[in-house]
């Protein structure tokens, strides 16, 4: 049996080793920084980016969730080619996931944006559009690198259920700000012809979804994880645009004080996100591989038998809040021991707000879902991942109203 040290050990060298790759968020910070003109043209622009790194996040971590635990139970194999059928039930339900999401997020998107500014048809045909088209583009994109980090992480005798969602939430959100910012440039540069491509985009998917449902209706499987998804992302859906609406009031006060102005918080809020959204995924994907193979029982109060795990987890967490204050200054030239202090001690706020709230929802979905007799993979990191963009977004906002002299 494992020593407590030594899970808490492994839980943070491990933990720390995945959400490394979070500093790679600031890249994707730092583009959506300095796309800020952008937005100002487009005024719906802001609101949906939450929602459209949250649906990514949805497809990303029911894939990473079910791939970890089958990989652990040996339903999937670490391969590609001559898998499963699993593997391949799987693969095409995140397909025809993928436009299913797209389609509920924009629409609450719109709901939430209308509500709250109003919309021309314009608008909402184009939110739909860009919300499509973005996640088609990620989805052939990063897919890819999902497989090969999993498959490679298990060979290579690392927990999947540690470091694949981690790596896999990092890099999608890089792949998926610079395809948005992508096509938002193109949108205003080009308007018209490219409205046409949008719908293009969105047609052709709409079909290959419907071949796909068509083909695999009788597929007890595949239908199960679109039923108990369809769900959890009509739950999502609205749960991340509270995190659209507060992005847009942290906008409105980072412009209208010029004490935040200079600090930034734009830059490092993809990794904010990410990192706190990695707790969350580390604590339930862990939390589901133990009820599926038994060694921990299934009720609230066993939170306890799972603590060094946890804290392990959240004390990596804490180390790259540490290291986003550095680099997060560092780029915007202004790195300087009094403004790291003051940066440190906000973003720590932050981070204490977030993952405290984080760990316990991420550890009662798992719980109450099997409990239930669901699959916690198909609820567990969907679920996590897009609360902890909300949360993250809350604290966040939270932080800044109460450090008034940052």
């Amino acid at each position: 049996m494992i020593s407590n040290d030594k899970k808490f050990s492994a839980a943070f060298r491990q933990s720390l080793v995945a959400y490394a790759f979070n500093l790679f968020g600031i890249f994707a910070g730092s583009l959506f920084a300095y796309s800020s003109g952008l937005f100002e043209k487009v005024p719906w622009a802001v609101a949906i980016y939450p929602p459209i790194l949250s649906a990514r996040g949805v497809i990303g971590g029911l894939f990473c969730g079910r791939l970890s635990t089958a990989l652990h139970l040996g339903t999937i194999q670490p391969r590609i080619f001559g898998n499963t059928k699993s593997f391949y039930l799987l693969f095409k339900a995140i397909v025809v996931l993928t436009l299913e999401t797209s389609i509920l997020m924009g629409g609450v998107a719109t709901l939430f944006r209308g509500f709250y500014s109003g919309l021309t048809l314009t608008d909402i045909l184009d939110m739909m559009g860009m919300v499509v088209a973005t996640m088609i583009i990620a989805l052939i994109i990063i897919s890819p690198l999902t497989l090969a980090v999993s498959f490679t992480s298990f060979k290579q005798g690392l927990d999947p259920d540690i470091v694949l969602y981690p790596i896999e939430s990092t890099v999608a959100d890089f792949f998926i700000t610079a395809v948005y910012v992508l096509l938002l440039s193109l949108l205003i540069l080009y308007n018209l012809l490219f409205r046409y491509f949008l719908l293009f985009l969105s047609l052709l998917a709409f079909f290959v979804a419907i071949y796909l449902l068509t083909k695999n209706r009788g597929e007890s499987e595949f239908i199960r994880t679109l039923k108990e998804s369809l769900l959890t992302t009509i739950l999502v859906s609205f749960i991340v645009n509270v995190a659209g609406t507060f992005l847009s009031s942290i906008d409105e006060t980072i412009r209208g004080r010029e004490a935040y102005s200079s600090y930034p918080i734009y830059v490092v809020y993809p990794a904010l996100i990410d990192t706190i959204g990695d707790v969350g995924s580390t604590v339930g994907s862990t939390t589901t591989t133990k009820l599926a193979i038994g060694t921990l029982s299934p009720s609230l109060s066993s939170i306890k038998n799972h603590f060094k795990e946890i804290t392990g987890a959240w004390a990596a967490s804490i180390v790259m809040y540490f290291a986003y204050s550095i680099f997060g200054l560092a780029i915007k030239e202004i790195l300087s021991p009094a403004n790291l202090l003051k940066f440190v001690v906000f973003l720590f706020s932050v981070n204490i707000l977030a993952a405290s709230v984080i760990i316990m929802i991420s550890y009662a979905i798992a719980i109450i879902t099997y409990q239930k007799g669901l699959d916690p993979d198909n609820f567990e990191i969907p679920l996590e991942s897009s609360l902890a963009d909300s949360v993250t977004t809350i604290s966040l906002f939270i932080s800044l109203l109460l450090f008034t002299t940052i």
